[in-house]
């Protein structure tokens, strides 16, 4: 909302209500309101002066100044009262002003124009501030979805995963970049943007990717594939801008895109080769990869069971191409995983 221009609605606001109450005192100027009868009475004892006579339709007011030249007393009876006619105030020597008919009276009008500015202030006010929370629902409805952990917040690390030994080894290298990127930059070295982590459902690659970020103890972005996936179009790429836009402020860190087949799949595979909503999303998550620059230090990892079905630009060189096999545990892993899951159960000693 314009707080600048609602503030000279306020003054005009202002302005109407002082008028109102201006017009009021004006009409309801002090005078002493008596009846038929005593204004007779007066008007029989010779102590009016003048007599000024206001015609309002079927009813006349009569304001009637005494002799002492300070008191004014006002009657309302109907136009037709012999009391008022001018012959009967002639009669007792009395002045006699008539006010014409169609004389202006400002109360007439302002009161009609003040009510018409408020409701027009009303309408646009109303107006106002539909538009601001239409324009703030639109600009909530573009924003990313990632659920983010800050630094330190993850307590995960590699001990509380098992089962997947070659991964770790091989995402340890991430570890070590994210801990001390410098090093790396000095060296001239360059670590891949982006790690698919490839395996069967329940496998732990979400699980591993949040041990990396505690291990690291950067920040860490969560998100699944399809949230960035909607019915209306742009609204997937926007979502995908806003995503990388906090990545880069909060470098380094790391961002997490689960089962990204719902939005990372082969393009030109729809109905009638028309460009819907998917691809442009995937259009534009392809763009953010190739803008990182050597000074974001920003690994992207991203899980999913059907690499089969990726697009071919997410694979290649400067984006997805490392792939970590996260297979399902043998043996020896499920012991370990076993373990894991009862450190903090009181077991028997007799267990097995």
């Amino acid at each position: 909302m314009n707080l600048r221009g609602l503030n000279y609605w306020w003054v005009f606001l202002v302005v109407a209500i002082l008028a109102i109450m201006i017009s009021v005192a004006v009409r309801n100027t002090p005078n002493t309101a008596v009846s038929i009868g005593d204004f007779q009475k007066d008007l029989q004892g010779q102590k009016i002066q003048s007599v000024t006579l206001i015609p309002e339709g079927p009813t006349t007011e009569a304001r009637a100044l005494l002799k002492d030249g300070k008191t004014v007393v006002s009657v309302r009876t109907l136009s037709n009262d012999p009391v008022l006619s001018t012959a009967n105030l002639t009669k007792y020597g009395v002045n006699i002003n008539i006010q014409p008919i169609s004389n202006f009276n400002w109360w007439n009008l302002i009161l009609p124009l003040t009510s018409v500015g408020v409701f027009i202030l009303l309408i646009l006010w109303m107006n106002r501030s539909a538009r601001a929370n239409s324009d703030a629902g639109v600009t909530q409805f573009s924003k990313s979805r990632a659920h983010v952990l800050t630094e330190g917040s993850i307590k995960l690390t590699f001990s509380d995963v098992a089962g997947c030994e070659e991964a770790k080894y091989e995402l340890q290298e991430v570890v070590e970049f994210l801990r001390n990127p410098e090093r790396f930059h000095a060296l001239g070295a360059r670590i891949p943007h982006g790690i698919l982590l490839v395996g069967p459902p329940g496998s732990g690659k979400t699980l591993l990717a949040k041990a990396v970020a505690g291990e690291a103890r950067v920040p860490f972005f969560s998100i699944s594939g399809s949230d960035f996936v909607e019915m209306f179009v742009g609204v997937g790429a926007a979502r995908v801008r806003d995503l990388f836009e906090q990545a880069k402020k909060a470098a380094p860190c790391i961002v997490f895109i689960d089962e990204i087949d719902a939005v990372g799949r082969k393009r030109g595979l729809n109905v009638g080769g028309g460009n819907d909503e998917r691809e442009q999303t995937l259009n534009q998550l392809l763009v953010e990869m190739d803008g990182f620059e050597s000074k974001h230090d920003i690994i992207i990892l991203a899980a999913t069971n059907r690499p089969d079905v990726l697009d071919n630009a997410l694979l290649r060189p400067g984006r997805f191409d490392r792939q970590v096999v996260v297979d399902a545990p043998d043996v020896k892993g499920r012991e370990q995983i076993l373990r894991i899951h009862a450190r903090k159960k009181p077991l028997d000693p007799s267990v097995d």
